[in-house]
């Protein structure tokens, strides 16, 4: 049976969408979303949890009705091809957690407040991203060259990043921050988790919302790096939007997960800078060697846990 272009039907992009609201409306307005409260360690971990068991559920689905409509080769290779996309999106958004983590401490947000700047943030990124992936797999489908850009491109971005790696951002330089507190009354203290506030009848701007400009901003940056990346793995809108979009949905619980113990994966930077590197080759000998997907997913896995691996034992406090 020849395989579709995309697997991806008008009912099954209008389910997940749908889904994917349903998820945020419960976040936004059921499960304590809109209260403000410091995100402990055990929520973070058991929504880390529900997130990864939702991708792999939805990867079973999609390998059970692929399955018995195009034929068990094209089921195994597509719901293959998602979770790869998955592990490779969820491991690139670990260095968002960086800088979100930078971006706090810099503004000095209290824990409490910083899940509702992540839930826009969220929202913001789905949005984001969804352009952007429809947009790339329209250029893709159209000028195939552009995969060999991307990957030129990925292979420079990931030896900047092992040669940055060390290295952190200065906040007050950033042009964006400083459009922004030249263009907007800004408030000197925090109001709680708002974003703006009224004075005098005069709409002013607080610290919290220059920090969800920030937030978008970052993630717009690290989309450029993650999207081209799936890129290589699959050019099937639809898993790469959904391996995409699952990886996003967890972002916020892999923040509060990490938050409190990120300086004990420094090395991790290193690892995904490796991963970026390694896809850019990939896509770079594509026209004399096809890398199996089998193959991008153990060296995608293993580069991660030695990254790992290496910044546990060097941050191991010595026994006493």
């Amino acid at each position: 049976m020849t395989e579709p272009v995309s697997i991806g039907e008008p009912w099954m992009w209008a389910t997940f969408i749908g889904f994917v609201l349903v998820m945020l409306a419960l976040d936004l307005f059921v499960l304590g979303g809109r209260k403000a409260h410091k995100v402990s360690v055990r929520e973070a971990a058991l929504w880390s949890l529900t997130w990864f068991s939702l991708a792999l559920v939805f990867n079973a689905g999609l390998w059970w009705y692929l399955n018995g409509t195009v034929g068990a080769e094209i089921a195994e290779r597509k719901a293959l091809e998602f979770f790869t996309g998955y592990l490779i999106e969820k491991s690139l958004s670990v260095d968002n957690v960086f800088v979100f983590l930078l971006i706090f401490t810099a503004f000095n947000v209290a824990p409490e407040y910083q899940r509702r700047v992540l839930i826009y943030g969220v929202l913001g990124a789905i949005v984001l991203r969804a352009v952007m992936i429809l947009a790339g797999a329209w250029v893709v489908r159209e000028f195939h060259w552009v995969l060999y850009f991307f990957g030129a491109f990925l292979v420079i971005t990931g030896l900047r990043m092992l040669v940055m790696a060390e290295k952190e951002p200065d906040l007050e330089k950033n042009p964006v921050l400083k459009f922004a507190r030249r263009h907007l009354r800004i408030t000197q203290e925090h109001h709680g988790e708002k974003f703006s506030v009224m004075k005098d009848g005069v709409r002013w701007f607080t610290p919290l919302f220059l920090v969800l400009i920030l937030i978008e901003v970052s993630d717009l940056v690290f989309a450029v790096d993650s999207i081209p990346a799936i890129f290589a793995i699959t050019t099937d809108p639809f898993i790469v939007f959904t391996s995409n979009i699952f990886a996003i949905l967890g972002l916020r619980a892999l923040y509060f997960l990490m938050a409190d113990v990120a300086d004990r994966f420094h090395l991790l930077k290193y690892g995904l800078a490796m991963v970026l590197t390694f896809i850019g080759a990939k896509m770079l000998i594509a026209p004399w060697y096809h890398v199996p997907v089998q193959a991008s997913l153990a060296i995608v896995a293993v580069l991660i846990g030695a990254s790992v691996a290496a910044s546990l034992i060097a941050t191991r406090k010595p026994s006493t």
